[in-house]
């Protein structure tokens, strides 16, 4: 796989506080990865390693294969062609829109440089106007514009849709990363909202403490994680304990294919919500507890020998708080208890 970025091993330290521990990710040119994680992980701090804010402690970072930090080798911020827009967008309030977009491009370069940015983000029109007088999706798009003026190979984004109002974040979204894909830039994404990462990245790197828990694609985040937290972080999630036996697990929900585990393994089986199925059944063996509805589905939790599952149906299907069910299971994922 041809490389654009390689951050190999790489660690820093803010006081006894390690920020990145021995991290280590590739990404490809044209590619969109997203790193996700809690709050106060590393995610920032790897950004700001990439951009050349900060300095690492060890390991390298190598962009289109030059070594821009490490080993004792360090490339000014503004040498690497890459671009960064930030949580908080940084722009600058006394500067006019145009101004912001244009800052420090050569003065030829300026004018029609910042017209054909204003007019990819959809901001035709605005040039005169101040971060004051814009909305928040506004001045996003004016980091944005910041960002792409000195043609940069590599976008960073830090949380750059947590300032916006909630029902315009979709949108921005989109519009974002249609900009990135026209242009066919490659794109590293931060970000604590798992729905944002698994929706918008081919590749997601899950963080936790500094380092890089589990790298695949949504799918395999989702479905096939390496461990209980990563599980638990990408999404709501059922755990059933069980050994294989001659190709299956035995369960409270039944029998479920052990997917390749070793007979004797001690396994636990993951159920994501949707992927268990409930039917008003008079002689079922499990029965509704707790009904959520939340308009575009309804969640139910349902009690079955001794054990609570989770269950997430579309909003059609109605069963009441009490009724008996049975349950069927589609698409299991194991890992070794």
């Amino acid at each position: 796989m041809d490389v654009l970025v390689e951050v190999s091993s790489v660690s820093k330290r803010f006081g006894r506080v390690a920020a990145v521990d021995r991290a280590s990710l590739s990404i490809a040119p044209g590619e969109l990865v997203a790193v996700l994680g809690p709050s106060g992980c590393g995610k920032t701090t790897l950004l700001r390693l990439i951009a050349g804010f900060e300095a690492p402690d060890s390991g390298t970072i190598r962009i289109r294969g030059s070594l821009v930090a490490g080993d004792g080798a360090w490339v000014a911020p503004e040498r690497r062609k890459v671009g960064m827009v930030f949580q908080d967008y940084a722009l600058f309030p006394h500067l006019s829109v145009a101004e912001n977009v244009g800052f420090g491009l050569p003065r030829r370069r300026r004018q029609p440089r910042v017209a054909e940015l204003l007019s990819l983000v959809g901001l035709d029109g605005l040039a005169h106007r101040y971060p004051h007088q814009l909305s928040g999706g506004e001045q996003q798009r004016v980091a944005l514009a910041r960002a792409l003026a000195p043609e940069p190979e590599l976008i960073l984004l830090d949380e750059p849709w947590s300032n916006v109002d909630p029902h315009l974040r979709s949108t921005l979204r989109r519009e974002v990363v249609a900009v990135l894909e026209q242009l066919g830039l490659t794109a590293l994404l931060v970000t604590h909202d798992r729905e944002e990462a698994l929706s918008l990245a081919h590749r997601v790197a899950l963080m936790r403490e500094g380092w890089f828990v589990q790298v695949g694609s949504p799918e395999d985040l989702y479905f096939a994680p390496l461990c209980r937290w990563a599980a638990e972080f990408v999404g709501p999630a059922n755990f059933l304990s069980g050994t294989v036996s001659r190709g299956v697990v035995h369960t409270a929900v039944g029998e479920l294919a052990a997917n390749g585990a070793r007979e004797g393994d001690q396994v636990e089986v993951l159920l994501r919500p949707e992927q268990i199925e409930l039917q008003a059944d008079a002689d079922g063996q499990a029965r509704v507890v707790e009904r959520e509805f939340r308009g575009h589905d309804v969640v139910y939790r349902v009690r079955i020998d001794g054990l609570d599952l989770v269950s997430q149906r579309p909003s059609t299907e109605i069963l009441e708080v009490g009724s008996a069910v049975s349950v069927r299971v589609h698409g299991v994922a194991l890992r070794r208890a």
